[in-house]
């Protein structure tokens, strides 16, 4: 297996990405097919095919007419129809790389069906996300199988933080250790640079000048977007609130964001809300002219939009979970706020109220010291260059492919 022809399996690729397994898998892609041969199965439309050889060949796969419906557990059971589609399209890999449950069923049984390794990669679990339960209903049932038997039975386990590691072995017992191993998410610091261009900011009617914060993220409960909504109306009604907020994961979970956002509009004011998915260039711009970027999640694997905002040259706030610490550094990139989960089945703060009041000091802190905010904005930017670049991502995991021959 010197150059392994690699079956890519992931829902998103561009250009339907959302989330940070989607940016992972379309510049893993990118920078392993440089090294070995690669085909992207991917859900959605046909996608275009490669202008050189060195870009990933891809193969859309769309969904099961027949499952048409409302019901919450058919997003699953599309899902495995959707990984049967798959695993028909890979008899010409040498190896298949599953990217979250949305794919695992399909790597393993891709590898039982064509006798070649699986390897996933795991960018959350769904044992640490009961809220999943509110979106898939009896589907969260289904996604949490196909994602045990695929973790259970993989030749490899990449974790993306040491992190999830521990979450890997603490959530399914029955995985050796040995077959784990941390391979960072990457950052493409060309891409993620300063632009202070402020075309961006002007058609959203911010001010470029002013103080702001801001947060990028799906509204999920995972994202902690409603404990930084709390966090602002301890702020400075001064402060810019930009919140590039969208996809929901349920709709009273949207209704709830929303009359938060409405409220707080109301009462300081400030307060902008981007629903709308933003072209990469102007999410750039928008992380380049924010004082402080804001993570407030309650779960987070690594978190890469941290890493986003790092090589944009900003300072990030978030809370000290998963794998966060292993890209922000404590009062050299940005600042961390302690999080202490509660006992019911979400795991939300203990003390909502105290978290809130941490994330809203912390960012205080380096709004009112914007050359302290700078520094870390800086030194974020260099770590980001130093230790999280893709092509160094790319052939530690083509390494690992290859240990599997």
């Amino acid at each position: 297996m010197t150059t392994p022809h690699v079956g890519l399996l992931t829902r998103e690729y561009p250009p339907d990405v959302y989330g940070g397994a989607g940016v992972h898998a379309e510049e893993l892609a990118r920078h392993l097919a440089t090294l070995t041969p690669v085909t992207v199965h991917c859900w959605g439309d046909p996608r275009p095919d490669p202008t050189a050889d060195d870009q990933p060949a891809v193969v859309a796969h769309g969904t099961w007419d027949a499952l048409a419906g409302d019901a919450p557990e058919l997003a699953a059971l599309r899902t495995m129809a959707t990984d049967l589609s798959m695993v028909a399209a890979t008899a010409d890999v040498d190896l298949v790389h599953s990217h979250t449950w949305y794919a695992n069923l399909a790597g393993h049984l891709s590898a039982m069906t064509h006798d070649v390794p699986h390897v996933v990669t795991t960018h959350s679990l769904e044992p640490l996300r009961p809220w999943k339960a509110e979106q898939l209903g009896g589907g969260y049932a289904l996604s949490s199988w196909c994602e045990r038997l695929g973790i259970e039975h993989a030749d490899a386990v990449i974790a993306v933080s040491g992190g999830m590691r521990d979450d890997v072995l603490s959530c399914y017992p029955a995985v050796d250790p040995d077959r784990v191993t941390v391979i960072h998410n990457g950052i493409d610091t060309q891409l993620y640079a300063p632009d202070h261009d402020t075309d961006v900011l002007t058609a959203h009617g911010l001010d470029p000048d002013a103080p702001t914060v801001l947060f990028v993220g799906r509204i999920t409960r995972q994202k902690g977007l409603p404990h930084l909504l709390d966090a602002v109306a301890h702020l400075d009604p001064a402060v810019q609130v930009v919140l590039c907020a969208g996809a929901p994961d349920t709709r009273a979970l949207g209704d709830e964001v929303a009359a938060t956002v409405a409220e707080l509009q109301a009462t300081r004011g400030n307060v902008t809300w981007i629903e709308e998915m933003l072209p990469k260039a102007d999410v750039v711009q928008l992380l380049t002219h924010a004082d402080v970027f804001v993570c407030p999640s309650i779960y987070e694997p690594m978190g890469i939009v941290n890493l986003e905002a790092m090589a944009c040259e900003t300072a990030v706030v978030a809370s000290a979970v998963g794998g966060i610490p292993e890209v922000v550094v404590d009062g050299q990139t940005g600042l961390l706020v302690d999080y202490e989960p509660g006992d019911d089945d979400y795991g939300t703060p203990r003390d909502p109220e105290g978290f809130a009041r941490d994330l809203a000091s912390a960012i205080t802190a380096l709004v009112d010291d914007p050359d302290r905010a700078a520094a870390m904005g800086a030194a974020g930017r260099q770590r980001a260059v130093e230790a999280f670049s893709w092509s160094a991502i790319a052939q530690r995991t083509l390494d690992l492919y290859r240990a599997l021959a």
